[in-house]
């Protein structure tokens, strides 16, 4: 169930680089410091929401959605670049408190992946001798290490997508996404997501063109589509309508009663992700919770959508979806890991902090009761939102 080595002596290469890496370990515990204050008045706050409105469960409280596990969670696909990305999450992770221990003057016994039948996990394993008689900033260090690394390196990928997304341009093909219930298109029974090819037998590659032929129309022309539905090509014949007064266009021209795919629009979205704003629009990505995120559905997923977009270069969404989930994992697992619970780093985080604390002060002794209550109440807190709305309605 797992491969382990002792040569570890890749953690050594980075001893002569200690003061720089206690530097960027001080920041790491920081970080987890103000992430597990946060995300603590968050859960607060949430539990507290749960109980005043007493929601009914959906899909995000379904018991396999509640793990990261790729094609068991419903909104994690199992696909090479969620695998890709959870395996190399857990190695920097585990190399970040690898590296620290020796930094720390802490011996590493081992290294290796966990496997079933691929990595699931990655493990270091310290002295426990060393790791015993290391205390205060030393030690908490070398736990805030890979909570530091996720983030970092969520954060680079995040960056890295941002700018190659600015590249995408919009493409002027008329792709129908959708249509008009009892309208013209609907009755016509036209598919979609498919691209126009052809109106009344003439080629059309525009939305302008298509236009174009449509201003030549009155209600209750008939023309005819040809469209393209995934390589599948048929016609459909259309009874043109007037245009509906809620649209107020005021055209007298035919209306079809169909949607296009508005990629112009995807591009202006994929513009606004530089930004905090942007940043947190791409950690709900895969829960398509709010308007706009819909547009973003295209970077996390293999999806139709992604070929009416032009792109710089060949395999671009590979890429796309490699830096995504990378970039994606890694924060959740960094900000997951900096709660202040035990087992998790930040737990241990707020032991030794505690102990450093309340050491001087002769309070040593109530740290582990301390620690211990604050990681059921994060518990509680966490499974809150999970299970109550499920006791709100049996």
């Amino acid at each position: 169930m797992a491969i382990k080595t002792e040569k570890v002596g890749f953690f050594d290469r980075f001893i002569p680089f200690g003061s720089i890496l206690r530097v960027y370990g001080t920041v790491g515990v920081l970080m987890v410091v103000v992430i597990s204050g946060l995300m603590t008045y968050l859960l607060l706050k949430t539990t507290e929401l749960t109980l005043l409105t007493q929601p009914e469960p959906t899909d995000f409280q379904k018991p396999q959605n509640i793990l990261l596990i790729p094609g068991i969670n419903e909104f994690i696909p199992s696909s090479f670049a969620v695998w890709t990305a959870l395996v190399l999450t857990i190695a920097i992770h585990e190399f970040g408190h690898g590296i620290l221990c020796r930094v720390e003057g802490i011996a590493v016994k081992s290294t290796g992946l966990l496997l079933a039948v691929i990595p699931i996990g990655a493990f270091v394993e310290p002295d426990e001798d060393d790791l015993n008689k290391t205390h205060g900033m030393a030690k908490m260090r070398m736990f805030g290490a890979g909570i530091a690394n996720n983030l970092t390196i969520g954060v680079i990928c995040f960056i890295a997508l941002v700018l190659l997304l600015g590249m995408v341009t919009p493409s002027p093909t008329p792709i129908v996404n959708g249509v008009y219930q009892d309208y013209p298109a609907w009755e016509a029974d036209l598919p979609y997501p498919s691209i126009i090819t052809m109106v009344n037998g003439a080629p059309v590659q525009t939305r302008d063109e298509v236009s174009a032929l449509l201003q030549e129309t009155s209600p209750g022309d008939a023309i005819t589509l040809t469209v393209d539905k995934d390589g599948l090509v048929t016609s459909h014949t259309l009874t043109l309508s007037a245009w509906p007064e809620e649209l107020e266009t005021g055209y007298e021209s035919g209306f079809m009663g169909i949607t296009y795919y508005d990629s112009e629009q995807v591009v202006h979205v994929f513009g606004n992700l530089a930004s905090p704003q942007g940043m947190l629009y791409l950690l709900i990505a895969p829960l398509n919770i709010v308007p706009g995120a819909e547009f973003l559905r295209v970077i996390p997923y293999e999806s139709v959508e992604s070929t009416y977009l032009q792109v710089p270069f060949d395999g671009f969404w590979g890429v796309i979806h490699l830096l995504f989930w990378i970039g994606w994992i890694n924060i959740m697992v960094g900000i997951f890991n900096a709660l202040p619970m035990v087992p998790l780093d930040g737990g241990y985080i707020l032991k030794e902090g505690l102990h450093r604390l309340l050491d001087r002060r002769g309070l040593a002794g109530y740290v582990d009761r301390i620690v211990s209550t604050v990681s059921w109440a994060v518990l509680l807190m966490l499974m809150a939102p999970i299970l109550l709305p499920y006791l709100f309605h049996l």
